[in-house]
């Protein structure tokens, strides 16, 4: 089977998201999630781009990474971060075989008609992953999302995160940018909560 070719525009905003082989919960354990934060961390020494967000869920992940114009493509990001934790996996188990269920998919958020508001409705859907999965009932109290990062000035990531230059068109302060930011929570919430 042949897949349509990636879209890899240098200096784009990929949403990505990767699901365990069938769909199982190899990511369930904090041991592994923590595989999940030092495969980033390494890709991040090894390229140049900028990491925006992650969510860790037990059977997939949400990323959404910036590439740098002249450097590593998203296709090469992506393979190396899941070749890695795949990797770190099945010696940690003493395993053999795939990880992944299929190709990373990715949504380049430049290219959606309303970005900025796409960019920040993606930010909460994915915050909000754990919550829908009923593991906690706030996306702040989740270990494993980076979402007080853009909450909190001087939060403490467990990977670094680069925040990205719409959350800095929200206002002239930290604090602004903060009141406006959830707004987009309260407009997520209104539109899941809707549909129960």
């Amino acid at each position: 089977m042949s897949y349509p070719l990636r879209d890899t525009t240098p200096g784009m905003t990929h949403h990505v998201v990767s699901r365990c082989i069938e769909t199982k919960h190899l990511m369930k354990s904090s041991a592994v999630k923590e595989l999940g934060f030092r495969a980033v961390k390494r890709a991040q020494k090894r390229y140049m781009f900028n990491f925006t967000s992650i969510t860790l869920m037990d059977n997939h992940f949400h990323f959404i990474i910036q590439t740098i114009v002249g450097e590593a493509s998203i296709s090469r990001i992506m393979q190396y971060i899941k070749a890695r934790i795949a990797e770190m996996y099945n010696k940690r188990m003493n395993r053999t075989g795939p990880f992944w269920n299929e190709r990373f998919r990715d949504v380049i958020i430049e290219k959606q008609p309303n970005p900025l508001y796409y960019f920040f409705i993606l930010l909460w859907y994915c915050a909000y992953n754990p919550v829908r999965a009923g593991i906690c009932s706030d996306p702040r109290n989740y270990a494993y999302s980076s979402i007080n990062c853009y909450l909190y000035e001087h939060c403490h990531s467990p990977v670094p995160i680069t925040r990205h230059r719409y959350f800095d068109e929200l206002g002239s302060t930290f604090a602004e940018r903060v009141r406006r930011f959830l707004l987009f929570e309260e407009a997520y919430r209104k539109r899941i909560f809707e549909c129960f």
